[in-house]
């Protein structure tokens, strides 16, 4: 399958969709450390590249073709260094 990498970090879910066997076809990452060290463990030649969710149209991604599955990663700062790891309080 072809998934749609979107608010995706370091690449924690398409580690685990590319060793499931499915292709990457593009991504979405605003944090530009995050982006930087995606695009260092990951091979994203020929994939298309978003920054800021907000400038995803519908028109980019099926410019892309087919995707099968769009997955979305979920902010880690409320348990990471990143932020206070207070967890959802």
């Amino acid at each position: 399958m072809k998934f749609l990498d979107l608010f995706a970090g370091i690449g924690g879910f398409r580690l685990g969709m590319e060793r499931a066997g499915h292709e990457c076809v593009g991504f979405c990452e605003i944090d530009q450390f995050a982006r930087k060290s995606y695009k260092a463990i990951h091979n994203t030649e020929g994939e298309l590249e978003f920054h800021d969710i907000t400038r995803v149209t519908d028109e980019s991604v099926r410019g892309i073709g087919r995707v099968d599955v769009v997955c979305g990663g979920f902010p880690c700062q409320a348990f990471s260094i990143a932020g206070k790891r207070a967890g959802f309080e």
